[in-house]
């Protein structure tokens, strides 16, 4: 057992494959994460862009008379 494990650590061919399937794991696992990652900034943009027209929204409906903006809430609203 021990002859058979000297050998394939001394090999060099062996080394070499396995030194590639461990890279190839990392490198594909770091790209799973930096795909996480864009998606998780994406949505963190979309939601800023939501945040801030939400934001000018009330601004607008906060600059409106009282009764102008109950006019506007009654085409909405459902009888």
């Amino acid at each position: 057992m021990s002859a058979l494990l000297a050998c394939l650590l001394t090999n060099p061919t062996i080394l070499a494959i396995g030194a590639g399937l461990v890279g190839a794991l990392g490198w594909g696992f770091h790209q799973r994460l930096a795909g996480a990652r864009a998606e998780r900034n994406k949505q963190a943009e979309a939601e800023a862009v939501a945040r801030n027209i939400a934001d000018q929204v009330d601004n607008d409906i906060g600059a409106l008379p009282a009764e102008a903006v109950r006019k506007e809430l009654k085409s909405w609203a459902r009888d």
